[in-house]
């Protein structure tokens, strides 16, 4: 039996690759002459760079840059197995868990060290850059990413505006004259999970600004500073950012990446799955064991899950998906091509309990699940209804 183990991380639990080794040992456990191809997944948030590196046998890189409150942060990016490729997850330089809840202030927060992490990779010898978008503390459109790459934002009287969205509603001119040259010569992808754009009610502002510490009423503030910077992007770079879709992932930076460094927003999962080749693994498979913490109706969004399904689907190949939470109707997952879905619970536990135990849970999920399939494999062969 040939199977490919692809999960997502359990956010909160376990990454990719943690979850991908539980389902691994448990299929073993059952069926011990299987054939795995492990490949932990990534949606160009968290766990991007190591699931690229991993899979094409590249590099982890480390650079001090700014993280989203000004402090100096240890930030990590990947060079891909081809040595020209890096790969950037700004949740590493401007990500939500680096500031701590009663610090969380999107007006403020600045993506300048996503800016100094590209920098970074350009001086590796990249000439092609992927920027995972997901995680952010940040609302600030990539103003501050553009800044670390030279680009020049000014106000009244012809001064710098300072970092974060606060200010972005003095904007008067954006001068890209001393951006770093290199930019023009680097093919850059915007990683996104993500379709919201900009602004307005499904926009940055209103979707994720409370989850970085935004009040209401900074939502309204923050929502209109953006709707000025796609103004002015528009009026003088002639670049149209306020409806595209998934611009307004990571707090605009989608936008900001397309308007000020010449970036592609695509879906996260069909990039990371084209550098992985992760096709190819689906020629020969009779099986595909997926996951992550919860499944509900998001599947549909471009999360890593429903491309491994629509993969599966494409070839025919059966998938079966593990969970923490399962929030979606077994048909409507049926239809995006997940067979079955598996939790990881066994009975009634605890968040906490959950979440500490999450690993053994998914191996023993990974267990019952082969049983029943070699259950499956006897009654097909018929030996249940002989004689």
């Amino acid at each position: 039996m040939n199977i490919i183990v692809a999960p997502d991380s359990f956010k909160g639990s376990l990454t990719a690759l943690e979850a991908a080794d539980a389902i691994v040992q448990g299929v073993r456990d059952v069926v011990h002459d299987a054939e795995i191809v492990s490949v932990p997944l990534a949606d160009g948030g968290e766990g991007t760079v190591d699931a690229l590196v991993r899979a094409t046998e590249g590099k982890i890189m480390s650079a001090k840059v700014t993280g989203p409150m000004g402090d100096p942060v240890e930030a990590h990016f990947g060079i891909l197995g081809d040595d020209v490729t890096g790969v950037v997850e700004m949740a590493e330089a401007a990500g939500l868990s680096l500031v701590p809840p009663d610090r969380r202030n999107p007006l403020l927060a600045t993506t300048y060290g996503v800016g100094e992490l590209m920098l970074a990779a350009l001086d590796a010898g990249c000439r092609q850059l992927i920027v995972g978008l997901g995680g952010s503390a940040t609302s600030d459109g990539g103003v501050g990413m553009a800044q670390a790459l030279g680009v020049r934002f000014l106000g009244p009287g012809g001064a710098d505006l300072k970092r974060g969205a606060a200010s972005l509603m003095e904007l008067e001119q954006i001068d890209i004259s001393e951006r770093d040259s290199r930019i023009e010569d680097v093919t850059i992808y915007a990683a996104s999970d993500v379709v919201n754009p900009l602004c307005g009610p499904q926009g940055a502002a209103a979707v994720y600004g409370p989850q970085k510490g935004a009040s209401e009423q900074m939502v309204g503030m923050i929502d209109k500073a953006l709707a000025h910077l796609a103004t002015v992007v528009e009026q003088q770079l002639k670049i149209e950012v306020l409806g595209l879709p998934g611009g307004g992932a990571a707090g605009g930076l989608g936008a900001g990446l397309v308007a000020f460094a010449g970036a592609s927003i695509r879906p996260g999962p069909s990039l990371i799955f084209e550098l992985m080749r992760l096709e190819e693994f689906f020629e020969s498979a009779d099986l595909v064991l997926t996951g992550e913490g919860k499944i509900d109706s998001q599947l549909e969004f471009g999360k890593a899950i429903s491309g491994i399904a629509l993969l599966a689907q494409r070839y025919h190949v059966p998938v079966i998906a593990f969970t923490g939470q399962l929030d979606e109707d077994d048909e409507k997952l049926a239809e995006r091509g997940v067979d079955a879905v598996v939790p990881i619970a066994p009975g009634p536990l605890t968040e906490e309990e959950a979440i500490r135990d999450a690993s053994g849970l998914l191996q023993a999920a990974a267990e019952r699940a082969m049983r029943l399939l070699l259950v499956g494999r006897k009654l097909g062969d018929g030996r249940w209804f002989e004689g």
